[in-house]
């Protein structure tokens, strides 16, 4: 039986084998997981259709196109081999692979200091001894001295600078992850307003309602929520956030799918909540808990990545004070949110110590105009610091 690689999107025509959770040879199961591969959208795992004996054809690492035969499985073989006869005992001839060719430097310098390099393991890329390798061996005693003619040689500096850097290819995610970054700034005019959001209310909202929350809905609130409806409400009050550029036509959307950008062991990517506004408060929750879940299983589907109105950034899980969030195309706006920090401000006359976020919008200001973007910005400040009603809402 043939392992293919499917097809996940019209768009998507080849894919990184990315890791094997089986051997080559080894007994596999009905069911059982077999391997990763990755497109530039989503990681997906394949699964083996049948039990048998597995037989690689694609390695790790390992580009292939879309519906690919990257293995088999030998349903016959595997209980064939299993009754078979042991094979017989005895020392096996030891297989040696030829070194990899010495760079002249690594030549010379083994020559000078009477070192054998071809006994030597080589720490290099591919098995190649390099400098260091020859600086961590004894030379030989010599029984005379030997002369050497100075030659015309390169220094070692490349082949000392190949055993301390590692070289790999970008993952399909990563290559489009770079992609859609570059093209944000070269094919947007991106601008960025900054703002700050007195977060003692709705901190001092959710420590009083955590543990009711918890009982009721199995869940604790986190900040989040409370931001995706003030961005809601705000975008209707400014709808030109909400659309996008399409040609030379403006697309103004009527609903609110709202990206969440979660960070995962393979690059950041931004899943979409459909038809947020629909949502409560709690269900927000759940519905993030889920993504994120996902996100650490390699479970998003692509469905999942596609579509969104708006997206929602939070460096400040990272520990970020203050960034610049890049818009994620065909979008024209994304909020950043950062860390609490405990700051000194005014209110009412006094200098009093409050626990504060900044904030940042970047927006295409081809579509988005500045009063717009710091209108926009305000308003979810506003709605942050009275969260009250969002509560009740929710």
């Amino acid at each position: 039986m043939e392992i293919k690689v499917p097809a996940v999107g019209e768009s998507i025509t080849e894919a990184l084998v990315a890791k094997w959770h089986k051997g080559d040879g080894e007994r596999v199961e009905k069911d059982e997981v077999l391997c990763e591969i990755e497109t530039d959208k989503i990681t997906l795992e394949i699964n083996a259709d049948a039990s048998g004996t597995l037989a690689i054809r694609a390695k790790e690492g390992e580009t292939v196109q879309i519906g690919a035969v990257i293995g088999t499985i030998d349903e016959k073989g595997a209980a064939g081999q299993a009754s078979g006869p042991a094979k017989p005992s005895g020392p096996e001839k030891e297989k040696t692979e030829p070194q990899p060719p010495l760079s002249p430097a690594v030549r010379k310098m083994a020559q000078e200091k009477g070192i054998k390099a071809e006994t030597i393991k080589g720490s290099g890329k591919g098995g190649r001894v390099t400098v260091d390798d020859l600086l961590k061996q004894q030379p030989e005693p010599s029984p005379q001295p030997t002369l050497f003619v100075r030659s015309e040689e390169p220094a070692p500096y490349q082949t000392v600078e190949e055993s301390r850097i590692t070289r790999k290819k970008m993952t399909p995610i990563r290559r489009k992850i770079a992609e859609r970054l570059l093209a944000a700034r070269q094919q947007t005019a991106m601008l960025t307003t900054f703002n700050e959001v007195d977060m003692g209310r709705i901190m001092e909202l959710r420590r009083q309602h955590k543990e009711h929350f918890q009982k009721k809905f199995g869940v604790t609130l986190g900040f989040m929520p409370f931001f995706i409806k003030a961005c809601i409400d705000a975008l209707r009050e400014f709808p030109m956030v909400n659309a996008r550029i399409d040609g030379d036509e403006i697309v103004q959307q009527h609903f609110y799918d709202m990206g969440i950008a979660i960070g995962g062991e393979k690059g950041l990517v931004v899943p979409v909540i459909r038809d947020a506004d629909r949502l409560t408060l709690v269900e927000m929750e759940k519905k993030i808990r889920s993504l994120v879940e996902q996100v650490e299983n390699n479970r998003l589907s692509l469905e999942d990545l596609t579509g969104g109105t708006f997206t929602i950034s939070n460096g400040g899980v990272y520990g970020s004070m203050l960034s610049t969030p890049i818009l994620n195309p065909p979008q024209s706006g994304v909020l950043g949110m950062h860390a609490i920090q405990d700051r000194p401000v005014a209110r009412d006359g006094q200098v009093v110590i409050r626990p504060m976020m900044y904030l940042a919008l970047s927006y295409d200001h081809r579509i988005i105009d500045g009063r717009e973007a710091v209108g926009f910005l305000k308003r979810v400040k506003e709605y942050v610091e009275d969260p009250e009603e969002m509560l009740l809402e929710g």
